[in-house]
């Protein structure tokens, strides 16, 4: 188990470095436990380059084996974890970019505050590569936004909220834009991977062949403080207003009804036996979430 857990890393990663230290080991210690590996095999799995690794037709269908392997096992880890009542142990939980750094403190706190035992462990990444962690057992479960539509995966909804109209602070006594207005404006948008990007031309019923000179960012503060400078405007979620405006020279304005809202929840393998459990820190997860709207809101 230990080998197969080494390679999958090195399969994930392929490179070296940052499969060590994945793994919490060193570099050739690393190197050491492949060898072994292809040596009890009797044949190859990795073709080794000077910057990156590469693996052989064989590599390519073990990796694939090797997870399907390593989620068995972690799924009898799970059994005998639900049957000691509350989740207790590592708790690997994805988050996408526009929630973690608005809600990831506040859902620490209350885990840690709800169950005791829990070691948490969070990784903040886009949906489609939660989605995958999931999938592959690389997590236990993912805030996102729904519907994700993933038939392997069940979706517990938590809240909802609406996105609001980000602009320069001279413009706050402006009246409003519809959607067919902001069509016409420089709207900031978050680059591609981002759901979102996606959610925000939905809501300005923007094809993707109009996309190519908008302008993009990589995170939300990005793009308030490009906003700031008199470039644009932008949408935000609610839960991001308060960190994200307090340093920047903009104006917040709610948008006419039906504005545009997202649905946040928590997903996990529908196969899992700590579904149950899941469920309990979801709710936690809830409720946290919603006291720090109510406490963004006043």
């Amino acid at each position: 188990m230990r080998h197969l857990r080494y390679f999958e890393a090195l399969a994930q990663h392929g490179h070296f470095g940052r499969a060590a230290e994945a793994c919490a080991i060193s570099q050739p210690a690393l190197s050491l436990q492949m060898k072994e590996l292809e040596d009890l095999l009797g044949a190859p799995l990795i073709e080794r380059g000077t910057r990156q690794i590469r693996l052989t037709g064989l590599g390519e269908v073990f990796a694939e084996r090797a997870r399907d392997i390593l989620r068995a096992a972690d799924d009898l880890g799970d059994l005998a974890r639900a049957s000691l009542g509350p989740l207790r142990g590592r708790f690997r939980v994805g988050i996408i970019p526009t929630v973690a750094p608005y809600l990831l403190p506040a859902i620490i706190q209350s885990l840690t505050e709800h169950f005791p035992g829990l070691d948490v462990r969070p990784r903040e990444a886009v949906t489609q590569t939660l989605v995958e962690g999931l999938i592959e057992g690389r997590l236990d479960t993912a805030i996102v936004a729904l519907p994700l539509s993933e038939p392997s995966l069940h979706e517990h909804a938590l809240f909802e909220e609406e996105f609001v109209l980000v602009r320069p602070k001279e413009d706050a006594s402006k009246p409003v834009p519809n959607p067919e207005t902001l069509r016409e404006m420089r709207l900031l948008l978050l680059e591609e991977g981002h759901c979102f990007r996606d959610q925000a031309l939905s809501f300005c019923k923007m094809p993707s062949s109009m996309t190519r000179n908008l302008m993009e960012g990589s995170s939300l503060t990005t793009l308030v403080q490009m906003v700031g400078a008199g470039i644009g405007v932008t949408l935000i979620p609610e839960i991001a207003v308060a960190i994200e405006t307090r340093s920047a020279a903009v104006s917040v304005a709610r948008l006419a009804q039906p504005c545009p809202t997202r649905r946040l929840g928590m997903v996990w393998r529908k196969t899992t036996p700590l579904s149950e459990q899941f469920a309990s820190v979801a709710e936690a997860v809830r409720q946290s979430a919603l006291a720090h709207l109510a406490l963004s809101a006043g």
